[in-house]
């Protein structure tokens, strides 16, 4: 990022100090010499290298300065980092891997519970998602591997911040954890994007919705076939659906859904599938 407001920085300077015509009769070198004090020095530039938040949402932004937990490939945790860093596109490029869970939560229809993300998140904004998708932060509560109990007490704090479910309605032991997916995708706002191994979280249960408007635009409940016109409409860009969901929908959950009398029958805790 700060590379590319140099060389920005640099280009707009030669571009105002000089002519066309200067430029092409003279080497590079003579025009650096000659903008070199114009150039700000790297504070100011960092700082510039600061601005993707400007115009976003101010509880959004805030949001961003959440510690995730950085993976490797296997799921490994091997540091952390803040929650922009990890969703920056140029971090991603380089091979950042955090950690993530969606949560799939159908009531007693077996209806699943989706959700439109507000306009104002920053990563895919206006998309349709599962029940509620986001990041197990590094505290010691949201660490604890055994049976991904971290991973599902901060399913449980999201699911009230997001849609105001009570976590009495959702108590730990009734998350299944299902299986672990590893994706890649850049949002339409090519300086965000995500990469994730996502733990697969399901939920049985009827609950009280009462969405926060920040986070939430909308949400419905849809049965399977619903959730494939829903996907179909995305493919004729009628509807927007995150990329998760969507890569999620179309290899797993229809095979899932059958199985939710029996869900020990389809949980695979051994194996990261790659989606793509």
């Amino acid at each position: 990022m700060l590379q590319s407001c140099i060389r920005k920085v640099t280009q707009q300077l030669v571009q105002s100090t000089f002519k066309p015509s200067y430029l092409k009769s003279c080497n590079r070198l003579t025009v650096l010499e000659q903008t070199w004090h114009k150039i700000p020095t790297a504070y100011t530039l960092r700082n510039m290298a600061d601005d993707v938040t400007s115009g976003l949402d101010d509880t959004q932004v805030k949001l961003l300065a959440e510690e995730c937990l950085l993976v490797d490939d296997n799921d490994k945790v091997i540091g952390s980092s803040s929650k922009k860093e990890c969703h920056l596109m140029t971090n991603i490029e380089k091979g950042m891997l955090h950690r993530a869970f969606s949560v799939f939560l159908f009531n007693s229809n077996n209806e699943l519970l989706l959700q439109q993300r507000a306009d104002a998140k920053i990563t895919f904004p206006g998309y349709w998602a599962n029940t509620c998708c986001s990041h197990p932060l590094n505290v010691p509560s949201e660490t604890e591997e055994e049976d991904a109990m971290g991973v599902k007490r901060a399913a449980q704090r999201k699911l009230k911040h997001e849609l105001g479910i009570e976590p009495e309605q959702v108590p730990l032991e009734d998350f299944h954890y299902i299986t672990r997916v590893h994706y890649q995708a850049p949002c339409d706002n090519p300086v965000w994007g995500e990469h994730e191994i996502d733990y697969v979280l399901f939920l049985k249960k009827d609950v009280t919705v009462k969405p926060e408007p920040n986070e939430v635009k909308n949400y419905v409940y849809y049965n399977p076939q619903q959730v494939k016109e829903l996907l179909q409409r995305a493919k004729s860009n009628t509807e927007k659906v995150s990329p998760w969901f969507a890569l999620i929908a179309e290899n797993m959950l229809d095979g899932w859904w059958e199985k939710l009398k029996n869900l020990d029958t389809i949980k695979n805790h051994d194996r990261v599938t790659r989606l793509k």
